[in-house]
């Protein structure tokens, strides 16, 4: 499952949600996610935290920014749609197997949900973008932001849920725990 991990990625990427950035050895920028953000300005130094599941959750979902968005695609190398998008990432990570649809999601057993203001980075935050409830699904990352797959002819991203758009189609959030025993 989760390995170790180089960065002391969920503090890095809350600081750099929060539009901080911080030094990173040249050792730490060789790491994938490191070299990712390093190019995007986001780190410049270590800074120390311990990972969880949510943390490793927000992690995997900022590995697939800028993978282009495919309808109903499910990978990396088809591109993600919103639900696939959240399939893929919260699969690879806890091993929980979601829906294949933002609504199914949304009504899985074991996501209890959570209120807007009490919301953590790794929560799934639903939208009504299609004029049906849970129509959009994404990931929160913390400091008011989420990352998706958008639309067509876009590509994975954050963006902030207090933008006009995306605040007042805000549908709700559901909190993805690990199975008991991981």
């Amino acid at each position: 499952m989760p390995t170790a991990h180089p960065l002391p990625r969920l503090a890095a990427l809350l600081l750099a949600a929060a539009g901080l950035a911080l030094p990173v050895s040249a050792q730490e920028a060789d790491d994938a996610l490191g070299a990712l953000l390093a190019e995007r300005g986001v780190v410049q130094t270590p800074v120390e935290t311990t990972m969880s599941a949510a943390g490793d959750l927000v992690i995997a979902a900022l590995n697939f920014l800028d993978v282009r968005y495919h309808r109903g695609g499910s990978s990396v190398s088809d591109g993600f749609d919103c639900s696939g998008f959240t399939r893929h990432v919260v699969s690879s990570v806890l091993g929980i197997t979601l829906p294949r649809r933002s609504a199914e999601q949304a009504q899985q057993a074991g996501l209890p949900p959570v209120a807007r203001q009490a919301l953590q980075p790794g929560d799934l935050v639903f939208f009504n973008t299609l004029k049906r409830t849970f129509s959009h699904v994404g990931i929160y990352i913390g400091d008011g932001r989420f990352v998706h797959a958008p639309r067509s002819g876009q590509q994975v991203r954050v963006e902030r849920m207090d933008t006009p758009y995306w605040a007042k189609r805000f549908d709700g959030a559901r909190r993805v725990t690990p199975p008991s025993g991981s």
